[in-house]
Order: C-alpha cells, then structure tokens, then sequence
C-alpha cells in the first residue's frame, strides 16, 4: 500500500475562520459526550483530532464537511493565520480526548467527563470568541524558547501573520 506523500502534511497557513466552524463541532460533540456519555461521540471526537494533528483536514470528518460543504456553500471568507500553533492546539485536543477515551474505557467516567469537558470548553473559547488557548500557550513556549523560531517564523514576525505592526504600517503607508 502505498501512501500519498503529502497526507501528512500540516496546512500552514490555515483558514482561521475554518478553525473556528471545526471547533464548533468539537463543541457539539462535547457537550454530546457529556450528555450521553457514548462511547461512539467520544471516539468520533478523538478520532478527529488525531486525524487533525497527523493529517490537518485530510483525514477529520469534520474538517471535510466544513472545508467541503459549509465554508464554500455560506461563502466564509477566508482568514490566514499560521499553522503551526493551529496544530499545536490539536495536538493538545487529542491528548486530552484519547485520555478521556482511556479513563472512560477504565471505567473513570467522571474523569472522562472532565477532560472532555476541557475540551469544550477550549473549543467554546475558539469558536465563540476567536481565542485559541493552544495558539496562546505555542505563543508563549516560542516567548520562552521551548519552540524554536524555526518552526513558526510566520509566528515571530507580526506584520506576516496579520499582526498589530501590519495595521501600523498599513497606515503610515497612507492606505
């Protein structure tokens, strides 16, 4: 069998509001989850932030729907930011819902219902409010020096990812 060679591959940049529309179907399986307690929801939720992180939308079903079917059909603009964060914060997504996968499979249901809840809340904040609590945290790894400026240079230059010192010089550019 052979794979494609880019199926591993990590968009960057990324539609933000994309991000957004993923979220809030992380946020409805969530809060599906935490009614239900179904083992089925909270797989689908882990399945798709594995498949986010390994594959960026390639391989989530969620991402396909939004990416496929709702972001062309509601015409949502496009919003570029960098992806490396984006993926980071998957990244987080997957260990906190395979872990609630893991305690709820062990029988930890009120664990499983936190970590989900976690999740959701993260998800909320993102779909809701544009706050992306794994981009903050990649921000502040990258102010620290635990992520290296290589893997984000988008990241570290402002102007390039949209940033306060865009609009600055937007302006004194007369536009």
């Amino acid at each position: 069998m052979r794979v494609p060679r880019n199926l591993f591959r990590y968009p960057d940049p990324v539609n933000e509001n994309a991000a957004r529309l993923i979220a809030a179907g992380v946020v409805a399986l969530a809060v599906g989850y935490l009614i239900t307690e179904s083992r089925v929801v909270l797989g689908i939720l882990a399945f798709g932030f594995v498949a986010r992180v390994l594959t960026g939308p390639t391989l989530s079903p969620l991402a396909q729907i939004v990416n496929r079917l709702l972001v062309p059909r509601f015409s949502i603009p496009v919003k570029l930011v960098p992806g490396p964060p984006k993926r980071f914060a998957q990244g987080i997504g997957a260990v906190l819902s395979v872990g609630a996968v893991a305690a709820h499979l062990a029988g930890f249901d009120p664990m499983a219902a936190v970590l989900v809840a976690a999740v959701g809340v993260a998800a909320t904040l993102e779909s809701v409010f544009g706050f992306c609590i794994g981009c903050w945290i990649f921000a502040r790894l990258m102010a620290v020096g635990l992520v290296p400026a290589s893997v984000c240079e988008k990241c570290n230059d402002l102007s390039l990812a949209g940033g306060r010192d865009q609009r600055r010089t937007s302006r004194t550019q007369g536009s």
